[in-house]
């Protein structure tokens, strides 16, 4: 079974409890669900791997109203595993008063010193500790009916094993089901970018080992899952890379659920302990504060777009680009985050290209401070069904100014008018902007623009492609006049079959 179709029957039957209300609730519950089912099938890994490793939820202790608690073993595996264990008013009871107050609320201890393998080893487990917590101080438990508590359990134990391959693989589908739920539910912004348009992104940047990559909205993880596996796959062959890899992702989310679903992904992806994901707001930190200690080599992003920042935001940015819209904000940061040299791919709607105002002082400081070397151009509906903004793939690098651009117009597939949920955007569609990269040529989908030409436009970087086939269109005299000689025809004809229809009628018997 597709996981979609296991959460969709998930929370088909959370839709029977009467605690749960609207998809927001469901999916918050879905989720918390979800990051323990995954924890503990890499716990499972974790213990052949590691000689020392001791589980974050066995031995918890908690202090609540001035009393002190303790739980011995609150692992999926002690109460959730075996489809004949707890239910009903036992598993609610446990769930509500024992397994959340423990997770939200558990002694993580001091900090350890020392680099022996017991002080190593207490350092991984605090870390982990501290990971658990902070997953589950934004999430709730909904349910009230302990039945259909254990049956949505059953059936996540059932069809979810990511210690299976295949399950890794497509856990982008639980995600893709999940966030067209949360547009359902009024989280506006929140867009699944296409594995597609993801991929073609990291493979142009090219992420290397040792190099510090950023996603600031992550969402749930998606550009940094591409990176991963990217790095991975060309550079990581001992432990020592994997473990270099492994402490240079870091991700911001702002909104709880994406940022929990995001962790998850990581765990999925191999990242043992993903405390480099912060839930935070990365608007939230004054430009000035950011030292070269803070920046990245490398930011591949999505950043939300069409909303609006809160009261304030605006002013942890220079007076000359202040403006409460989020996407033109996350520009300003991405600027300043990289380092001299350090590289860029940022999904952006067409409304930055062609925007005034704040929105030209932005895109002539991009200019000038970074070498904005190329604008991959989407066509609409990429992003269906969550908005039909067409949209743009920014690349450029931090250091020099910008000489030219060139532009990549990217075709609809021969056969398509738009993009569907049956007929979504392909990873090989890119193909053609990889084979053209490095040996740039102008053509019926590329074109190249100057410095002073786009100076010359006030910075407007909306630029049509000069080079596409046109279309020519016929004089509207001579089809007006086509028009009146088909009617024409077309009433000769009726009058003929009504003479010949009589005709026949009048020689009835």
């Amino acid at each position: 079974m597709a996981l979609s179709t296991t959460i969709k029957s998930i929370q088909d039957i959370m839709r029977k409890d009467v605690g749960v209300d609207g998809d927001a609730q469901r999916i918050g519950q879905l989720v918390w669900l979800l990051f323990l089912k995954i924890w503990d099938d890499r716990e499972r890994e974790l213990e052949l791997i590691e000689t020392t490793f001791v589980s974050p939820l066995v031995n918890l202790t908690w202090q609540a109203s001035g009393e002190s608690f303790a739980a011995a073993d609150l692992r999926w595996t002690a109460w959730a595993a075996d489809p004949e264990g707890m239910t009903g008013d036992k598993l609610l009871d446990f769930a509500n008063n024992t397994l959340f107050p423990a997770l939200k609320d558990m002694e993580v201890g001091p900090k350890v010193e020392g680099d022996d393998a017991d002080a190593k080893a207490a350092r991984l487990l605090r870390q982990r500790k501290m990971l658990v917590r902070g997953v589950f101080e934004d999430a709730y438990q909904y349910m009230k009916s302990g039945t259909l508590l254990r049956q949505v359990i059953n059936k996540m134990q059932a069809d979810i094993d990511f210690n299976d391959s295949k399950n890794r693989h497509l856990f982008g589908d639980i995600y893709e089901t999940i966030l067209k739920n949360l547009q359902g539910a009024g989280n506006a912004g929140e867009y699944y970018t296409p594995r597609a348009v993801t991929q073609f992104a990291v493979d142009m940047v090219n992420p290397r080992l040792g190099e510090s990559v950023l996603d600031p909205a992550c969402g749930t993880g998606g550009f940094l899952a591409c990176a991963i596996e990217h790095v991975r796959a060309h550079e990581v062959k001992t432990p020592e890379q994997e473990a270099m890899l492994q402490t240079r992702m870091h991700g911001v989310e702002k909104k709880p659920l994406p940022h929990l679903l995001c962790t998850t992904n990581m765990i999925v992806h191999g990242i043992d302990i993903p405390t480099q994901i912060k839930h935070d707001n990365t608007l939230s930190r004054p430009l000035r504060d950011i030292t070269q200690r803070d920046r990245v080599d490398v930011v591949l992003t999505n950043p939300p777009f069409g909303g609006m920042e809160e009261d304030g935001i605006e002013n942890n940015f220079p007076q000359d680009f202040r403006t409460r819209e989020t996407a033109d904000l996350f520009l300003v940061f991405i600027m300043e985050m990289l380092k001299p040299g350090g590289r860029a791919a940022v999904v952006l709607p067409d409304g930055t290209l062609f925007g005034e105002g704040v929105k030209t002082r932005i895109k002539e400081r991009l200019l000038h401070e970074c070498e904005l070397h190329t604008i991959v151009r989407l066509p609409k509906g990429v992003f269906a069904p969550y908005t039909s903004i067409k949209t743009n793939v920014l690349f450029f690098t931090k250091g020099r100014p910008t000489q030219a651009i060139w532009y990549y117009e990217h075709p609809y597939p021969a056969g398509y008018k738009s993009y569907s949920k049956t007929k979504p955007m392909r990873v090989e569609e890119f193909e053609p902007e990889k084979a053209w990269w490095n040996a740039r040529q102008e053509s019926v989908h590329a074109w190249r623009v100057g410095l002073e030409a786009l100076k010359e436009r006030g910075y407007n970087l909306d630029i049509s492609n000069p080079n596409a086939p046109s279309v020519e269109h016929e004089d509207p005299d001579a089809l007006l006049a086509r028009f009146h000689t088909e009617r024409a025809a077309a009433a000769a004809l009726r009058e003929e079959l009504r003479q010949v229809l009589a005709a026949a009628l009048q020689g009835q018997p």
